[in-house]
């Protein structure tokens, strides 16, 4: 297989434009010092990510370090409501869970504000390497055991429940086909597999879904956890493993060799991750085209490019020339 990388000008690391602590209104940072228990004396933006909602490591003056997200109700609404449903998440995941704990939340007075516990972390460094690779697979693989089955509690979808709509994508984007080669020969294979996902993305397992490295912290005492738990949903338990392999897929990582080696991928049959490749490479690509949001001018180009990555490693894995 294939162990090219596919050229990005993406800033990893640097894609959102976020609120800062002096953006937000004095009641709030009032609340967030108070549940610090000490006054806020520097505010770190969190550069990782897509969205404009507040996310900031805060110092306080006592020394102690807190993880605070924030948005408005009203200016927000669309991030104030995934904060909102991310703090029900984090409240309801076992402990088994590889995620920072929801450690307090404000949900009034215009704003969902939630205090999440502070780690001490890293994200997987780009390009990716081969050793942030495998510690974040080992996390991946140890989420498909401790998370099967999803935790009753955690009132979520199934998988063909939550992305009913996307195998649909492959219509508009053959009425407007992008400039990938060998698009127009086999995208009618590639919409053939999508639409078959319900068949093989079935499961019992609480998957992540969006998982990537501004989703990853690798921390100073070896674990590596996972964020932003706005959405997961129930499916099968080697979805995770498959969809961390894009981003180092895209970086020129031999991705196969390790799907290979996995026990949660090596006895999974090539065609179920070629139906899963297909299905959100219609997403990607079909998301690229949409206007650039203002308050996050690189997500578009960051679509594009895991959009231009999935095609070519199913063209690869499907012979297609």
């Amino acid at each position: 297989m294939s162990t090219v990388r596919l050229p990005t000008t993406i800033p990893h690391g640097r894609t959102a434009r976020r609120l800062e602590w002096p953006h937000l209104p004095p009641h709030v940072r009032a609340l967030v010092e108070e549940h610090c228990g000490s006054p806020v004396v520097e505010a770190r933006s969190q550069g990782a990510g897509f969205t404009p909602g507040f996310a900031s490591v805060l110092v306080c003056a006592d020394g102690t370090r807190h993880f605070v997200k924030a948005a408005s109700t009203k200016a927000q609404r669309m991030f104030a409501e995934a904060y909102r449903e991310e703090a029900r998440k984090l409240t309801a995941l076992p402990e088994e869970a590889p995620a920072p704990r929801l450690l307090w939340l404000h949900d009034a007075d215009d704003w969902v504000v939630l205090g999440i516990e502070h780690v001490d972390a890293r994200q997987p460094e780009r390009p990716w390497h081969a050793d942030d690779l495998a510690a974040c697979l080992a996390m991946t693989e140890q989420m498909a055991v401790g998370l099967t089955p999803s935790p009753p509690e955690l009132e979520v979808a199934d998988f063909a429940t939550e992305f009913a709509e996307w195998p649909a994508y492959w219509d508009r984007l053959r009425r407007t086909p992008p400039d990938l080669a060998g698009f127009a020969e086999h995208a009618d294979e590639a919409a053939a597999l999508a639409a078959r996902f319900a068949e093989v993305t079935a499961g019992e397992t609480l998957v992540h879904t969006d998982i990537r490295d501004d989703n990853l912290m690798l921390t100073v005492d070896g674990r590596v956890l996972l964020c932003d738990w706005n959405w997961p949903v129930i499916g099968a338990a080697w979805l995770d493993t498959v969809f961390l392999m894009i981003g180092p897929r895209g970086d020129g990582l031999d991705v196969e060799a390790v799907l290979a080696a996995s026990p949660v991928t090596r006895d999974l049959p090539a065609e179920s991750v070629d139906v899963a490749i297909a299905l959100i490479t219609a997403y990607f690509l079909l998301s690229a085209t949409l206007p650039v949001p203002p308050t996050s001018p690189h997500i578009r180009d960051a679509q594009r490019w895991q959009g231009e990555v999935c095609w070519h490693w199913l063209a690869e894995r499907r012979g297609w020339r």
